[in-house]
């Protein structure tokens, strides 16, 4: 049988390093910081890269390798990268890329920490961001200029769940000669693959979905051959390497992302429709919802919803205040994608170096709460969220 022809499970289980004179089953961890050679020709011929092979795990490791791997054989890449958090993968990606006098359009729902790159550090060289609604698509290539170099988004946004038509963005960068980046966190390589819209590199803060349990942190670029080469250059020169211990931990995540997300995407449709019909919720945000406004666009790019709900209280920051001293079951905490549920202020949170008018103009209201639903028995998830609410 084709290798090609495996499908998504099979190739997230059975992609492994070649076994060792030992013959594991499980691919054995390799902490090592560095690689011996076989004489003087070895050498020289592994660091002209003529040989393509381990020398330095700030470069490349064994495990790295067969987390790249996989998350490329998931999103249809040619080549990856992988970083030490989501945030570095982000940085690295960008800074590699970019040149002093560089132009980037951005959606104006990204994470906070994106935000900060955007508007503090990269003004320091020159790089300038400039931000659109993704309520208003038609307005995008209104923003671009001679100099615009990169368009970015995440889909879904965070924290506003909202859903970006990643075709459109395809269809934009390739109209004006784009590089297309998206942040593909929320949605995981299961649900959802990006370059098979036109993105040219998908990002991922592995410490989320793909790692599922709270456990390690990560990040990972994959795209074209080409930029990515530019990425590990950069990357290999400034050192923001993924551990082999933490590359481990996710490629064996990896194996079971499939079954976790499709009970993740199952218990939070529940979540949403139940507090879509509370009367102390004012709003409700999840892809797969038929209110979303995006919900079209979800169903067409997205195999699911994800597990990621926003959804606005009503009574604003003090009731807000009051639902999270309130939850019993479920966790406050700043991550999501976790095997346990966690409820987030954003506000006052993942975005509060955000001023208030620039919380607002990316949906991001006093009483907003975001939903990482996990994989509890959702009865007791919803009871929480219940007495909490009430």
């Amino acid at each position: 049988m084709n290798e090609q022809e495996f499908g998504f499970e099979t190739q997230a289980i059975r992609t492994q390093l070649e076994r060792s004179q030992y013959l594991e089953h499980s691919v054995p961890l390799y902490l090592s910081s560095s690689f011996v050679f076989e004489d003087a020709e070895d050498m020289r011929a592994s660091f002209t890269e003529e040989k393509e092979r381990n020398i330095y795990s700030r470069f490349s490791n064994p495990n790295t390798t067969e987390f790249v791997d996989k998350v490329c054989k998931m999103e249809g890449a040619e080549a990856g990268y992988a970083f030490a958090t989501g945030m570095a993968a982000v940085y690295s990606t960008f800074a590699a890329l970019l040149n002093a006098g560089d132009h980037i359009v951005s959606a104006s729902s990204v994470f906070g920490s994106t935000h900060a790159l955007f508007m503090t550090y990269f003004p320091k060289w020159n790089i300038e961001t400039s931000y659109f609604d993704i309520n208003k698509p038609e307005k995008i290539e209104s923003f671009i200029k001679p100099n615009t170099k990169i368009l970015y988004a995440e889909s879904p946004t965070n924290p506003g769940v909202d859903v970006i038509d990643l075709q459109l963005l395809g269809d934009i960068a390739k109209k004006h000669n784009l590089i297309l980046i998206i942040d593909n966190c929320f949605a995981t390589p299961y649900l959802q693959q990006p370059i098979k819209f036109g993105a040219h590199l998908v990002v991922h803060s592995a410490t989320k979905l793909i790692d599922g349990q709270g456990r390690v942190l990560g990040g990972v670029t994959v795209g074209s051959e080409d930029l990515i080469r530019q990425i590990y250059l950069f990357s290999r020169n400034t050192g923001p390497a993924l551990s082999p211990f933490n590359a481990w931990i996710l490629s064996k995540s990896l194996e079971t992302l499939a079954i976790r997300v499709e009970k993740h995407c199952e218990n939070a449709l529940k979540v949403a429709e139940f507090l879509e019909a509370h009367p102390n919720v004012n709003s409700v945000k999840y892809p797969f919802l038929k209110s979303h406004p995006q919900y079209e666009i979800a169903k067409k790019q997205m195999l699911l919803g994800g597990n990621i709900i926003a959804f606005e209280i009503k009574g604003g920051i003090e009731a807000g205040r009051k639902f999270l001293d309130k939850i019993k079951l479920c966790s406050l905490s700043a991550n999501i994608g976790d095997t346990r549920s966690i409820v987030t202020h954003p506000a006052s949170t993942t975005h509060s170096k955000l001023s208030e008018e620039d919380q607002l103009a990316v949906g991001i209201t006093q009483g907003l709460v975001r939903v990482s639903v996990g994989l509890e028995t959702v009865k007791d998830v919803i009871a929480d969220l219940e007495q909490a609410l009430s």
